[in-house]
């Protein structure tokens, strides 16, 4: 590659001489040496690039990928002058990009964000680190022959319809070559959710899709046709998403095609959307109750729940619900009210939802004070784009981490914000057949499985460093955050951690949890006033 400087001196070289040749060229001499070229290059882009942005937008789309090739110079600059506020989003995205093609994604002179700067972290290493005999940790969710062991990080919930085709389909076969399960999102099983035969969770919201009835409610006989596929591994119920928690789910009509209405059961002509809460069940006991009914519907397959944490009371009735029926969730979703979603009232995006971290504390401590960590276990949904944001999140307690945002990321995703418009120039968020048929889904699905083994393969890395043999030994003590100017504190000081069955001491419940804890009730969601 030419340098930088040499770049400049021929743009300015060229721009020049187009200006004093303009008066000798005559009109055929434009065509050859100015048009031809350009018709040449569209022609290349739209039928033999690998770029989506290239074969939707050819010709003009290279204006995109030569302001990138500048990015670092200007991102400097904007960190060092302090006009930009998201440095480390910009950063981590920049990552991505890079796994997801498998190219160096080293750094160069050391480390890139001011270490002094309040809310900096970082890992406890160890002088003896381990050598990492594992590259491939598995947890095992539900029990039985239809236990499933599940890979650290997986795709998060994202629909086919909130997706295209291609999209979904990229998805599917980067999980099918990685060996991570891929959730369908609550639009329903699709067949390019089956096209190369991945895991999937598959999600059900309010809405019921893919096992409704004309009305709209549950259908055990569709249910069962879905959930007792091979590919179905686990079932997931949504009782909301941290990207609009309490709203319900929403596929606007310009996204609805006559596919997704027959694999959704709805009626054409019209926004799609689920309602914010379930019908199949008022109260924790008859969560329960629902859980168990679709773990026989579907012959023993793991089921759980999702949900992001608003009223701390409702999630302790729920503890109270599991504790008096002992009957519990396999697994429990925590989904940060940071999430992302493509359509959502910016109010509910930016004001509603507990952040990931303190939500998955805070279940963290209620089901070890109720003494039912181990009958559950905890996935984390949030954006996790490096292994140490994984790292992070499972030594606050999680078992494993779900990912959306890199997922996309690693499709192609430049953050364009037209998911709700059917205008994605990327062809990931759109039901637009000239957009999406432009993502080559094979290309982008082995991107998909090089960011996820890219991911898992320096996971292990951090494990060994710290000194630990398993993902699952990693504790809050490992991390370190700077809280102020002069003083650094481990996760395990900045948050506080219950003892185990701490709540059913009557006479030792912590103080800051008897408020709360004593006014809930296994029978209802409201708390007892």
């Amino acid at each position: 590659m030419l340098p930088r400087q040499w770049f400049y001196v021929l743009s300015v070289a060229s721009i020049m001489a187009v200006f004093i040749l303009q008066f000798y060229w005559s009109a055929i001499t434009w065509a050859l040496i100015v048009i031809l070229p350009l018709v040449i290059l569209g022609l290349y882009d739209i039928f033999f690039s690998k770029h989506t942005i290239l074969r939707i937008y050819p010709v003009v789309g290279h204006i995109r990928y030569l302001l990138e090739s500048f990015r670092a110079e200007i991102q400097q600059y904007f960190i060092e002058s302090n006009l930009d506020g998201r440095p480390i989003n910009r950063e981590f995205r920049d990552l991505v990009y890079q796994r997801s093609k498998g190219v160096n994604d080293t750094r160069p002179f050391g480390t890139q964000f001011d270490v002094y700067k309040v809310g900096y972290q970082w890992m406890t290493h160890s002088v003896a680190p381990k050598p990492v005999t594992n590259h491939n940790p598995r947890v095992t969710f539900g029990h039985g022959e239809n236990a499933y062991d599940s890979s650290i990080l997986n795709i998060s919930a994202m629909s086919y319809g909130s997706l295209s085709k291609n999209a979904v389909l990229a998805l599917n076969k980067g999980a099918a070559a990685g060996g991570f399960y891929h959730n369908t999102g609550e639009g329903g099983i699709s067949p390019y959710h089956e096209k190369y035969g991945a895991d999937l969770v598959w999600q059900i919201g309010t809405g019921y899709f893919g096992c409704r009835d004309k009305d709209g409610n549950f259908c055990p006989t569709l249910f069962t046709e879905e959930a007792t596929k091979d590919t179905v591994k686990m079932i997931e119920i949504k009782l909301s998403q941290g990207a609009k928690p309490g709203h319900g789910g929403i596929l606007p009509a310009v996204k609805l095609t006559p596919e997704i209405a027959n694999i959704r059961k709805v009626p054409m002509g019209s926004d799609v959307i689920s309602p914010p809460s379930h019908s199949s069940f008022t109260t924790p006991l008859e969560m329960l109750v629902f859980i168990e009914k679709l773990k026989d519907l579907s012959g023993g397959k793991p089921v759980g729940i999702k949900l992001c944490i608003g009223n701390k009371q409702e999630f302790l009735s729920l503890c109270k619900a599991m504790l008096s029926s002992k009957t519990y969730p396999d697994f429990i979703t925590v989904d940060g009210g940071e999430g992302g979603t493509g359509a959502a009232p910016i109010e509910f995006t930016n004001s509603v939802g507990m952040p990931l971290r303190d939500a998955l504390v805070f279940v963290q401590n209620a089901l070890v004070g109720c003494g039912l960590r181990d009958k559950t276990k905890l996935i984390a949904s949030g954006k996790a784009l490096s292994a140490f944001h994984v790292l992070r999140l499972l030594a606050l307690g999680a078992d494993t981490v779900n990912s959306a945002r890199a997922m996309m990321l690693s499709l192609g995703c430049i953050q364009s914000r037209h998911c709700n418009n059917d205008k994605c120039p990327t062809g990931i968020a759109t039901q637009d057949a000239e957009r999406y048929n432009a993502l080559d889904y094979e290309e982008k699905g082995e991107r998909v499985h090089k960011f996820h083994e890219a991911i898992i393969e320096n996971l292990t890395d951090l494990v060994g460093a710290a000194g630990l043999e398993s993902v699952s030994d990693v504790r809050p003590h490992h991390i370190n955050t700077r809280v102020s100017e002069n003083t650094v504190k481990h996760l395990g000081e900045q948050y506080s951690f219950l003892d185990d069955r701490s709540l059913l001491d009557e006479g030792n419940i912590p103080q800051s949890w008897q408020y709360d804890w004593k006014r809930v009730s296994a029978d209802s969601w409201a708390s007892c006033l």
